[in-house]
């Protein structure tokens, strides 16, 4: 009990700044009150349609003291928002028939709201209006997939034009494991060299691995956007040298991304690396140098397998951090290289579409939580070591 409480601090703070936002986030992926919010008679009175036939006349006499009463309270825009989400035209369809709606009402509405817009006449776009006020909604997670639900009620994938969330998916995985990749592969070295120089010199050489962390994101970031441009050192160096007449496009592409994420990501797995090798004894390299065999041979059959807690601890930590990077790939990246980190941020500051943002955020939970378990079926958590 007494250790509880001497944890309860942490767990009040990991609860309010970590898991409660992420939890809030995810909700709203499912959320759907901006219908039912402004307009609860007339979403009362579709959760009772059949959905076969046009509502009656109720229906639509409700539908419109709900336009009015939300054009009156501001909520119009939200609602607007949200109904063109589900179809791209709902939006200057209740826009319209909000303006048109005169203050002393007519004998009947129903006639009157078709006058102003035919479409009031389809039952599609009454279906629409139902599910739009049904919570929770598949809407986003459908979306977020590039999936829809038509107007019968079918899922259905979206037209290719409109196909972007899958493709992002893959190409963050991809630039992901690739990133991951050459940080194993400029990393090892390194930390070997780091874990197997005299203790004063590999300390002085550590510092040049520990000062990035110091640095802002941003500015290492930016860093590169000045030596990779056309205009940039690197490209002034090779023409200089005469190896290049043309500048070398290296911004603005995937090239780009790689260079920028693994020059930032590169110390994680360093440092992972080089933990576990300060650890392994020279007693079993030299042991099987003494019994006739290779150099080669030993570092490969005897000492790699001892630090590949580090390489899995290594990959594992770079992973996952590089699947939910924003800044670098927004800087050094073109239109071909948006990872799913910058379609939530612009669902949230641009399209201020949260339930989207939400979904999105969630499949790259669930993503991460199914690497977790394949890779501890595969690897073992168990066996990761970070010193």
């Amino acid at each position: 009990m007494q250790a509880l409480l001497l944890a309860l601090p942490l767990i009040v703070f990991l609860l309010s700044t970590f898991i409660a936002p992420i939890a809030m986030l995810l909700a709203r992926s499912v959320q759907n009150h901006e219908v039912a919010d402004s307009m609860p008679a007339l979403t009362q009175a579709l959760n009772a349609w059949d959905g076969q036939d046009i509502p009656g006349e109720p229906t639509f006499a409700l539908l419109a003291s709900g336009l009015k009463q939300a054009q009156e309270s501001g909520q119009l825009g939200a609602v607007a928002r949200r109904l063109n989400f589900a179809q791209p035209e709902f939006r200057s369809l209740l826009m319209r028939t909000a303006r048109n709606i005169r203050d002393d009402a007519p004998k009947a509405w129903k006639p009157a709201l078709i006058g102003i817009d035919e479409r009031w006449n389809s039952p599609e776009v009454w279906r629409l209006l139902k599910r739009a006020a049904e919570s929770p909604t598949p809407d986003y997670l459908l979306a977020a997939m590039d999936a829809q639900v038509t107007p019968q009620g079918a899922i259905a994938s979206m037209p290719a034009n409109a196909s972007v969330y899958r493709e992002a998916f893959v190409r963050t995985i991809s630039i992901s494991a690739t990133v991951t990749l050459l940080c194993l592969v400029l990393g090892y070295p390194v930390a070997w060299l780091l874990a197997n120089l005299p203790a004063r010199t590999g300390n002085r050489l550590m510092l040049f691995v520990i000062v990035p962390f110091w640095t802002s994101l941003l500015v290492r970031t930016t860093a590169w956007y000045v030596l990779l441009q056309p205009g940039g050192v690197i490209n002034s160096v090779l023409s200089g040298l005469g190896l290049a007449t043309h500048p070398v496009p290296l911004i603005f592409n995937r090239t780009g991304v790689l260079i920028g994420m693994t020059h930032v990501l590169l110390p994680y797995m360093i440092l992972a690396i080089y933990s576990v090798m300060k650890s392994v004894s020279p007693v079993y390299v030299r042991a099987a140098k003494s019994l006739g065999a290779h150099p080669f041979t030993a570092f490969v059959r005897i000492y790699m397998p001892q630090t590949l807690p580090g390489i899995g601890a290594g990959c594992f930590l770079v992973f996952v951090l590089a699947l939910g990077y924003y800044i670098t790939p927004a800087l050094l990246g073109g239109a071909g290289d948006e990872m799913i980190s910058q379609l939530i941020a612009m669902q949230t500051n641009t399209q201020l579409n949260w339930g989207l943002a939400g979904a999105l955020s969630a499949y790259l939970v669930i993503f991460t939580a199914i690497f977790y378990f394949l890779f501890n079926r595969i690897v073992g958590i168990d066996r990761l070591r970070f010193g």
